[in-house]
């Protein structure tokens, strides 16, 4: 299963995006946090439990960019791609409902999180969901 331009160009997008910001959570936490306005102290157990997530979120974005060159693969990239960047947008958005608005930082990540998932809905859904893109191209009755 090759993966067309489309799907390269959406693997390529989240996997840069989610391995960049992982590997930046799990080596420089102070600064990735200091972009949003965040100041870290130097808790031990706080900056754990930001890296653990930081690595995951890097590995899935190997397993993201994996998935263009390594066509047994595509499935798990693919994987990965939505269910990352469908979930981080969701949790910020039940984030917005229940702690208020964040800084413009976050709301421009949100922003980000959520045209990289789209993007993503779209190059995927042929996949994903086939038996939806055999619907839509089916004749009207008549």
């Amino acid at each position: 299963m090759r993966p067309t331009l489309f799907e390269k160009i959406a693997l390529g997008l989240s996997g840069l995006t989610a391995l960049t910001i992982g590997a930046a959570i799990l080596f420089a936490p102070h600064a990735f946090y200091a972009s949003y306005g965040i100041t870290l102290g130097e808790d031990a157990n706080l900056l754990s439990e930001l890296r653990a997530p930081g690595a995951g979120l890097a590995g899935l974005g190997i397993l993201m960019l994996l998935g263009i060159w390594r066509h047994a693969v595509l499935p798990v990239g693919m994987a990965a791609a939505l269910t990352v960047f469908i979930a981080f947008p969701a949790g910020r958005l039940v984030g917005l409902v229940v702690d208020g608005m964040p800084s413009g930082s976050v709301i421009g990540a949100l922003i980000a999180e959520l045209v990289i998932a789209v993007l993503c809905l779209a190059a995927f859904r042929r996949r994903a969901w086939p038996a939806a893109s055999r619907l839509s191209a089916a004749q009207p009755a008549r």
